[in-house]
This record gives C-alpha cells, structure tokens and sequence, in this order.
C-alpha cells in the first residue's frame, strides 16, 4: 500500500509541476500575440465601439494589467476552482471544456483503439512474412502513412466519401438545424466516422513497425529456435512464444502516442467542422482567448499525462519485475 500511495503522490507532484509550466508558457506565448482580445470579443462593430468603452471592456476582463498580474490572477481563480469566462463562447470555460472534451473523447476514443488495433495486426503480419512481398507491401503502406499530414487525408477522405460519393455528410458533429435530444445514434456515427478514420489511418504506422520490429527480434532468439527445434511453427509459435513478448512494448508505445493523437485530432476537427477541443483550441488561439486556450492546454496536459501514467500502471500489471524494481525496461 505504501508504495502505490508512494507511486501516485510522486506522479502527481509531477502532473502538477507539469501543468504550471504549461500554463505559463501559454501565457507568454499568448502574451506576445499580435492578436487583439478586445477587437476580437467585439467584433465587427469595433468602430462603433468609442474609446472609453474599449477600456471599461479591458478593465472588465482585466486586460488593462501586466502579464504578470493577469496570471497571478488567473492562478489564483483557478486554485479556488474558478477558470474564468470564455471571451467567445460567453460561458465558462470549465463548461465549454467538458462539451467539447465530451466529442472529442469520442473521436479520439475511436481513433486510438481502432490504430492500435489494426496497426499490431499490420506490424505481426509483416513480422512473421518477414522479406516477403507482404513485408514489403506493409511497409510501403506504413512509410506513406507516417509521412502523410492529417489534415490532407482528412480532404481526401472528405472530397470521396462526403461529396463525390455522399456516403457521410460534409462535416460537424451533428445535422445542422436539429436539436441535441433529437439525433439519433446512427447520425452521430455518421458525423463521427470520417474524423475517426482520419485520425485511425496516420496512427497505424508507428505501431505497425514497431511491432514488426520488435517480432522479428522475438523470431532470430534462442528461444524461438528451441521451440522450433521441437515442433513448433507458424501462428501457434507467434500466438505463445511471440505476441507476449512484443504486447507490453506495443501498448506502451500505443499510450504513450496521446499527445501525437490530440495533435492530430485538431487538425482533423478542422477539416470537418468537427466540434471538439481541437477545434475550440485554434479558435480561442485566433481570437486571443486566454481564459479558454488556457484551461484547455491544461485539460490537454492532464489528458497526455493519464496516458502516460496509465502506461506505467499496465507495465507493472503485466510485468511483476518492475515493482520490484527489475531491469525488464
């Protein structure tokens, strides 16, 4: 007991030490925009507005003070559980936040488990036709992946599956004109389908070699070679002496791949309109939202963070040797 409460106030320290840098270089970056918050919250109408309204608009939001006040002061509201209000949305942050983190856990739910999925198929299939044209075919398919940008698969896909073919519709997360209570389960598949594809297609490559690599190494070893010399061959060696020894690297790459996959996920909401963090992210950046584009670099920092913590957690469940401190890393 002592040493899992050891283990998670160690790992909290570190997600909260972590999350103040974070915040602060946000802050900086933000600071030093060219973007003007105050022309931004109003608008169009930023002629209309005099002088002396644009100042009581900067005090109101506390513009009107240094950096360094500003986030003294956001610091503190946010120590008291306060994330203060959205300059865009005119709500609260920490209910845009939980909307938005909503869809995009959905999309990246589905993303990441189908990537994995398909990727460690992808990577034993090559392992085990290891020189064949199967090898080399999977490996062409994963070298293109990883150097093609989300976004541009995300309009590829969006031009043949949406407007050519009109299987899926354009984009958004729901159909425009209906209420939330109102939509079916099939429509938000539908919505959904295209930005997961997205997202799944760019983050097979990475597990898919690392798996292959790692199977053949499992292949040349000594104890392979034994248990071929007593008979076992094909699927049934890979199945009990193979896939145990590439699983735990496998899903360790696989967590530890969430800070790739929220990357991803913005530009993948982009290109479809897609409701989710990604897409409240660019939007508060363009519009000099601080209160917003801070409390969702902090939601995406816990979010990377948890995956990696859950990594650490599925290394000492499958792997004993860790908690008594072996070298199996």
């Amino acid at each position: 007991m002592g040493l899992i409460l050891k283990f998670f106030g160690h790992k909290l320290l570190k997600l909260c030490l972590l999350l103040v840098a974070a915040s602060i270089l946000a802050f900086v970056l933000v600071s030093h925009s060219p973007i003007d918050p105050v022309q931004s919250y109003i608008g169009a109408e930023m002629t209309r507005v005099s002088p002396e309204q644009q100042e009581e608009i900067e005090a109101y939001w506390g513009l009107e003070k240094s950096p360094v006040e500003q986030y003294l002061q956001w610091g503190k509201a946010m120590l008291g559980g306060d994330m203060g209000m959205s300059l865009i949305y005119r709500s609260p942050v920490i209910e845009v936040i939980a909307e938005r983190f909503l869809a995009s856990f959905a999309l990246m739910g589905l993303a990441w488990g189908f990537s994995g999925l398909f990727g460690f198929l992808l990577g034993i299939i090559a392992g085990m036709r290891e020189g064949t044209w199967v090898d080399r075919l999977i490996k062409w398919y994963c070298f293109m992946l990883a150097s093609t940008p989300a976004f541009w698969l995300g309009l590829v896909l969006l031009m043949v599956f949406a407007v050519w073919l009109g299987w899926f519709p354009v984009g958004l997360g729901t159909p425009a004109g209906i209420l939330a209570e109102d939509v079916t389960l099939f429509e938000r598949v539908q919505h959904l389908f295209l930005p997961a594809l997205t997202l799944s297609v760019v983050g097979v490559s990475g597990i898919a070699l690392h798996t292959r690599q790692k199977l053949i190494e499992v292949m040349h070893s000594e104890y392979i070679r034994f248990a071929t010399a007593r008979g076992e061959s094909g699927l049934p060696l890979v199945r009990r002496h193979g896939i145990r020894n590439i699983l735990l690297p496998a899903v360790s790459l696989h967590f530890a791949s969430f800070g790739e996959l929220f990357g991803g996920a913005v530009l993948a909401e982009q290109v479809f309109s897609y409701p989710g963090l990604g897409q409240a992210v660019v939007q508060a950046g363009l519009g000099g939202d601080v209160p917003l584009l801070l409390g969702v670099v902090l939601a995406s920092t816990i979010f990377v963070y948890m995956g990696n913590m859950a990594a650490d957690g599925i290394y000492q469940l499958v792997d004993p040797r860790i908690k008594r401190g072996g070298t199996s890393r």
